[in-house]
């Protein structure tokens, strides 16, 4: 059985690490050539052209949806208006460049492209909802409002000012190190939790209670709603599920409501923005993803696409020995990073342990 889960594990493993180590890449050239304050600038007024900039804004950028929250908030407290702050808390954490690229290597085009729009249609809806129905004087917020820590433990690299070889080295230490801190370990769980799915879960029970359109959906956005996920992290869960039988739009609902909410992005929100905005960004995520997966469940059905073909045919787009030499480094990095976040811990616990003992 172990081998068995471990054979499922490292086929979703190189399927999707090339494509994540390249997403990641990106990201880093993202952030260290691309100033914060050029998004601050754009994000301020309260019309509908900010909100369309902050849904723009929001999908290449690799945030999760815990530490997309205190980077959210802090644009807030520059002036960013209501409406632009739930456009961008909806398209950040439900894409971000690295998600697409594992999304095209495991699901295929068709879905990466759906994938893309929704994030860009709810981020957008829930911005315009928040002009019409919220008021927003755009008061910054008190410093004190701004500083929750990431649950994911995101931090930005410090900012390069000079020197093209400082801005690569840069790159690579925000791309390798910074976002492996956060969503290196998810992307491991998702692979594991994939391979369990696709080892243990017959195809006849998959059938039986997520074979169903409605069915399907409705269980998925219970199950996505209030768990913490990462945009690549669940791509392997949900690529497992379709290969059982799991029609794309319960597939979809799942990628999209599961790294766009958690509990604690919702008292979060709560908090600083108010029930109004909590109200409109809940029912733009629901909205979109439903109407959205449908709308894929049918045109997946006229293309006659099927997910196991995909697989077949997407594994001869790479060589072999890139897909296992991509899937090495990204385990390695993975590795290396939780060795020295475990012995940051025991240091740290050690030294309360001494600080309490004297």
């Amino acid at each position: 059985m172990i081998l068995g889960v471990l054979k499922e594990c490292i086929f979703l493993l190189n399927k999707m690490s090339f494509y994540l180590l390249f997403g990641f890449l990106v990201a880093g050239i993202i952030h260290v050539f691309v100033k914060e304050d050029l998004i601050t600038r754009h994000l301020g007024k309260h019309n509908i052209w900010a909100v369309i900039k902050a849904a723009l804004f929001g999908i290449p950028l690799p945030l999760c949806s815990c530490s997309v929250v205190p980077t959210a908030l802090s644009l807030r407290k520059d002036g960013a208006s209501k409406g632009s702050i739930l456009s961008f808390l909806i398209s950040t954490p439900t894409t971000g460049i690295d998600s697409i690229f594992a999304t095209y290597s495991l699901l295929g085009g068709v879905f990466t492209i759906f994938r893309i729009v929704a994030s860009f249609v709810a981020g957008a809806l829930a911005g315009l909802l928040s002009i019409l129905f919220v008021n927003d004087d755009n008061a910054p917020m008190n410093q004190q409002n701004i500083a929750p820590k990431s649950c994911c433990q995101h931090h930005r690299a410090e900012t390069i000012k000079s020197g093209f070889k400082k801005k690569i080295l840069g790159v690579f230490r925000y791309a390798f190190i910074d976002l492996m801190k956060d969503a290196g370990g998810w992307i491991m769980i998702g692979i594991i939790v994939g391979g369990v799915i696709s080892y243990f879960i017959p195809q006849t029970f998959i059938e039986q209670y997520l074979g169903s359109l409605w069915q399907s959906i409705f269980i998925m956005m219970v199950v996505g709603i209030p768990m913490y996920v990462c945009s690549a992290g669940s791509l392997p869960i949900a690529a497992a599920l379709m290969l059982k039988g799991m029609n794309p739009a319960a597939a979809f609902v799942f990628l999209f409501v599961g790294p766009a909410t958690n509990s604690a992005s919702l008292t979060v929100i709560l908090k600083e923005l108010g029930l109004k905005s909590v109200l409109i960004f809940l029912s733009s995520i629901i909205v979109t993803s439903i109407s959205l997966g449908v709308f894929l469940n049918a045109v997946w059905l006229y293309l006659d696409i099927n997910i196991a073909d995909h697989f077949m045919q997407h594994s001869e787009s790479l060589p072999k020995w890139i897909e296992v030499v991509s899937s090495l480094i990204l385990s390695t990095i993975v590795f290396v990073q939780g060795i020295s976040l475990l012995k940051k811990k025991m240091s740290h616990e050690s030294q309360h342990d001494q600080c309490h003992h004297n």
